[in-house]
């Protein structure tokens, strides 16, 4: 009999302005809070989000500390001086992340650091964190990494040039935040990466080795809030019904690679972050049609029922034509988007392709999760798709 897991954040709390009442929310977590520390962005602190939030705590007694020094695309090294500053030096009750995935990412290991006596380093691969960290509340502000609800988290190694993730249940949190509101204020060209990022997390899983029926219900699901979503969000990002249908949509995405985990187009992406620090939803987007065209004769069927939700008319269409429909939809939504399509805008030329290669193919993790595989000839000729 085959075996499903499904795991996830403790608890979700999803509506618009529910992050005006976190305070009432902290009941939830049946803890005693006298001291929390609030890991953010300084745009969000010009934005004003960030008053909302010390204040509601504030009024119920909280006293709050403030960092913002979580660099984009957060480094190993990045991550342990923020640790060393802050949560190495002084007791929290709890950790609150608001902003992105660096700022979501970090949030949960900064909270592990805390109670495992070892290095970051120590940490980066599957099951290696072996204590519970601190409790952590998260709350996204775009619309891409489903990171609240996944048990993963992403480091950047620069003298690799490559991107590692630390995989761990104790990285779920303890509460999410999901607030439309926060979102409204994107700039288009984030508002379109992250939500392809998201698109992403749902069409791998779908199609992941580990595919199965929990995580098909997320993905599925997913895939039809962003593709009906995205280009609105994109063009008006003040239609909260379109923010508030995204943000859902994305995290359904992280619960269903969290079922599901993801594949080759993730494993590609890597490199182009670690090394030319191309935005991680920038470089997936790029990257999924050529390495779903390049599957597609692997799971044809599979792919043929992504159409419908993406709104694609079957009718009168062979599971082939199906299939072809929906890379050529995704490629359709990365121009109406302007997504780059060039790598060399990134610095990356003929010569780096090797390399790339090599570096890619080491994230097996990932590259074995494909349903087809590649060898460093085939990862070569995608990338070599992306240099117009």
């Amino acid at each position: 009999m085959t075996i499903y897991k499904f795991q996830t954040a403790e608890h979700i709390v999803a509506g618009r302005e529910v992050v005006d009442n976190i305070n009432e929310h902290l009941t939830l977590l049946n803890l005693p809070i006298k001291h929390a520390l609030l890991i953010t962005q300084p745009a969000l602190v010009a934005a004003g989000a960030v008053e909302k939030v010390e204040k509601a705590l504030e009024a119920v007694g909280i006293t709050v500390d403030l960092t913002t020094d979580v660099e984009p695309e957060p480094t190993l090294e990045n991550i342990e001086r923020v640790f060393s500053e802050t949560v190495g030096v002084k007791d929290y009750d709890v950790l609150i992340g608001l902003g992105g995935g660096s700022i979501l990412d970090t949030t949960k290991l900064l909270s592990v650091l805390k109670t495992n006596d070892t290095a970051l380093e120590n940490l980066l691969g599957t099951d290696l964190v072996e204590k519970a960290g601190l409790p952590t509340i998260l709350i996204p502000t775009t619309s891409g990494t489903g990171a609240e609800v996944t048990p993963n988290a992403i480091v950047t190694l620069p003298e690799q040039e490559l991107k590692i993730g630390v995989v761990s249940r104790y990285l779920l949190p303890n509460l999410v935040l999901i607030d439309p509101t926060l979102t409204t204020g994107l700039p288009k060209p984030i508002t379109a990466a992250t939500g392809m990022d998201a698109f992403t997390h749902a069409l791998e899983s779908y199609i992941s080795n580990k595919a199965n029926p929990i995580s098909d219900m997320f993905a599925l699901e997913s895939i039809r809030l962003i593709t009906a979503n995205i280009v609105t969000a994109y063009q008006n990002g003040a239609d909260l019904d379109a923010r508030e249908k995204m943000l859902i949509g994305s995290m359904y995405g992280g619960m269903a690679l969290t079922a599901a985990g993801t594949a080759a187009v993730h494993a590609m992406a890597y490199p182009l972050g670690g090394k030319y620090k191309i935005a991680h939803g920038v470089a997936n987007s790029m990257l999924l049609p050529h390495v779903t065209q390049f599957n597609m004769d692997a799971m044809v069927d599979r792919l043929a029922c992504v159409a419908g939700p993406m709104g694609i008319d079957t009718k009168n269409l062979s599971s082939e034509e199906a299939a072809q429909a929906v890379v050529d939809k995704i490629k359709e939504l990365t121009t109406v988007l302007e997504i780059p399509q060039d790598l060399r805008e990134y610095g990356v030329e003929e010569e780096s392709i090797e390399s790339m290669a090599v570096a890619a193919l080491e994230v097996k993790r990932l590259m074995d999760n494909n349903p087809k595989t590649l060898d460093k000839e085939d990862v070569k000729s995608i990338y070599r798709k992306l240099l117009v």
